[in-house]
């Protein structure tokens, strides 16, 4: 018979707990008698391993489904192989912070994977023109790119036989040591020097790529730039950035940067468009019809009351930019005084015959004031 003591009593849990109710009890135990928080304490020790030994096998539903029917005497012997439970180490940040499940996941499967590194991502900036705002386009660019060497296969060997694992780290390329900080302790993993972390080492490099197992080559790109795209905005491609080291893993991914060029005359808020039309004062005060070309092809056709102002806006709706929430934006335009750079002597005189007609009466100019704040505060 075995003297290990029952797993759901060292757990402190019914046998009928649920997968949630043995991880929250184990890591509440598992905090109580981390040596981290129980140095040179013999006891805590031994109470923690004992956790760490009944959640590795509780937390696993066939190894749980085999200790309920057969307790420690289960055929085949320890679940942990023939070196038995031998611990984990788990430090305080991995309670915390929620890696149980990745340091367990080894316990049943022989040991840490071998690292599968990925390719770089990449940004690259992409210019486009106003009108593709508005109509969106299929478009394309090249760019150079780390892809898979050919010649090797990506492995950066001509051969097989060229490529070996890394004997420092086991291929894992990665390190794991344990360093002491005052009474506690802390699990530290950095990259493998001697591999760079790949977890192989090339003996007989190709020559193509030097045992890189990579090389850059211009890669043409097509994708989508969607109608009412704005600056800023980044298109993810999946799998477009640079190949992986040593072909094993993913590629990253391409990032596309969009930056319109600016229009002539519009400025952009969200899907509305907003323009100034500067025009003279004859104009203002007669009234008149401009017309400009626009986004969608059809002409802007913009009509200015007679007696209109600068400073006054007219909003022309569903001409703006697609991309609302009621489909297309609006385009508004907002009235300026066209003043002549240059006042010729004939004008002069034309203007100071018409003062008392068309100019400011300066004896009204505080009514002349109010009317125009009233006005404006009627507008907002």
């Amino acid at each position: 018979m075995s003297g290990k003591r029952d797993y759901y009593e060292v757990l402190e849990i019914s046998k009928e707990a649920t997968d949630s109710e043995i991880k929250r009890a184990f890591r509440s135990l598992a905090r109580r008698y981390h040596p981290d928080k129980n140095p040179d304490d013999s006891e805590a020790e031994t109470k923690f391993k004992q956790v760490q030994e009944a959640y590795a096998v509780l937390s696993n539903p066939d190894e749980r489904k085999k200790y309920d029917m057969f307790g420690h005497e289960q055929p085949g012997g320890s679940p942990f192989g023939p070196g038995g439970f031998q611990g984990v180490n788990i430090s305080i940040d991995d309670l915390f912070g929620g890696g149980i499940e990745s340091i367990f996941s080894q316990i049943f499967s022989g040991g840490g994977p071998r690292r599968r590194s990925r390719g770089t991502d990449l940004l690259v900036n992409h210019e486009i023109p106003f009108q593709t705002v508005f109509d969106g386009a299929e478009q394309s660019m090249e760019i150079d790119v780390l892809k898979i060497c050919d010649e090797c296969d990506g492995r950066g060997s001509p051969t097989p036989e060229g490529v070996r694992e890394c004997p420092t780290c086991d291929g894992r390329g990665r390190i794991q040591r344990i360093e002491k900080a005052g009474f506690f302790t802390k699990q530290v993993v950095t990259d493998c020097s001697t591999c760079r972390g790949e977890g192989r080492i090339v003996s007989d490099p190709c020559e193509a790529c030097g045992g890189e197992g990579r090389l850059t080559k211009p890669k043409q790109v097509k994708f989508t730039v969607p109608a009412g795209v704005s600056s800023g905005t980044r298109l993810r491609m999946r799998g477009h950035g640079e190949a992986p080291r040593g072909g094993r893993g993913e590629n990253g991914d391409l990032y596309i940067q969009i930056e319109v060029i600016e229009h002539p005359w519009f400025e952009r808020d969200g899907s509305d468009l907003l323009m100034a039309l500067p025009l003279g004062f004859v104009e203002l005060a007669l009234g008149t019809q401009v017309i400009i070309p626009h986004l969608d092809g059809e002409d802007l056709r913009i009509k200015i009351p007679a007696g209109s102002n600068p400073g006054d806006t007219f909003n022309l709706p569903g001409r703006g930019l697609p991309g609302g929430r009621r489909g297309r934006g609006s385009v508004t335009v907002l009235l300026k005084l066209d003043m002549p750079k240059k006042i010729s002597r004939s004008l002069r005189k034309s203007l100071d015959s018409l003062k008392e007609e068309i100019g400011t009466d300066f004896d009204s100019l505080e009514d002349s004031i109010t009317d125009e704040a009233q006005r404006r505060r009627r507008g907002r």
